[in-house]
């Protein structure tokens, strides 16, 4: 547009001067150069690129155009502008971490709790913009759509569910349910304004240090507790095994005193003494009872 007001600018001024005898030679130069910087910025505003990942949307003098241009080259009404518009998927963190979130500072989100407790959250919202909508979105809101929507529908949503839940129960087994409750609410509000949420991140959730202590506290008494119950369970064990290996040996006595008659006795001390003659020592076995011993001399 610089080019064409140059240009209209430089055609009245060739005009002017073509009266004048001095500078009337010039006239025609600058009428001529007039019209080439003319043609170069209707053709600079008749051409658009869009790149990957943009939409173009169109208005004309301040009028929004329903269509939109996709990625590509367009030729276009030079007297339109075309605002640019990123439809890729888009992230915004809000995080107490210095320099983290998409803010400088400490941008986390603080709630209050079913027991009036303060939960301090950090989120990251993956979303963007539905194509379609990109030209009501600039009627309506404007480009800085992330200021405007984004972010205060966020942080208004998790404050508005938030206080269905314990601060406990939010940090631990609840988590996902409240995750998946605040996505739903913040979804069908994205949609009614143009965008479409992808994912909802539940980063961190801090508690109150109050808090901290008891939940550790709790945490280490159960330990305990499974620990003990595991030295309980162990020794339950141990007296299991010792009352069988009693019963074992007891059954074992009682079917030797019944089965075990004096010519087992014997027959078993005869084999025991054969055994040891084998033996290559010296030795002296006295064999048998009574008045009728029988002894054996082994030597090497």
């Amino acid at each position: 547009m610089a080019l064409i007001i140059l240009a209209i600018l430089l055609l009245f001024v060739s005009y002017a001067i073509h009266r004048n005898p001095q500078y009337g030679r010039y006239a025609v130069i600058i009428r001529v150069l007039s019209f080439i910087i003319l043609l170069i910025g209707i053709l600079s505003k008749s051409i658009v690129q869009i790149n990957a990942g943009e939409i173009g949307v169109k208005s004309l003098f301040g009028k929004v155009q329903s269509d939109v241009l996709p990625s590509g080259l367009h030729l276009v009404n030079p007297l339109m502008d075309v605002t640019r518009m990123d439809v890729k998927t888009e992230n915004y963190t809000m995080s107490g971490v210095h320099d983290e979130g998409s803010k400088s500072g400490d941008d986390a989100i603080r709630v209050l709790t079913a027991d009036g407790l303060e939960v301090t959250i950090d989120l990251t919202v993956l979303y963007k913009l539905l194509p379609s909508e990109a030209p009501r979105m600039v009627r309506e809101t404007g480009i800085d759509y992330t200021d405007k929507i984004v972010r205060p529908l966020t942080r208004t949503k998790i404050r508005d569910n938030a206080v269905y839940y314990e601060a406990v129960a939010l940090y631990s087994d609840k988590r996902d349910e409240f995750q998946h409750r605040i996505f739903k609410s913040i979804e069908e509000d994205f949609n009614k304004r143009g965008l479409m949420l992808e994912q909802l991140l539940v980063r961190n959730i801090t508690l109150p240090e109050s808090v901290k202590a008891t939940i550790e506290q709790k945490i280490n008494a159960e330990q305990d507790a499974q620990k003990m119950q595991f030295v309980l369970q162990k020794e339950k064990q141990e007296a299991e095994r010792k009352r069988v290996e009693a019963q074992g040996i007891a059954d074992y006595q009682r079917i030797i005193n019944i089965g075990l008659t004096d010519q087992q006795l014997q027959y078993e001390q005869i084999k025991a003494y054969l055994e040891l003659a084998k033996s290559a020592n010296s030795k002296v076995i006295i064999m048998g009872k009574g008045n009728s011993p029988v002894i054996l001399d082994t030597k090497n």
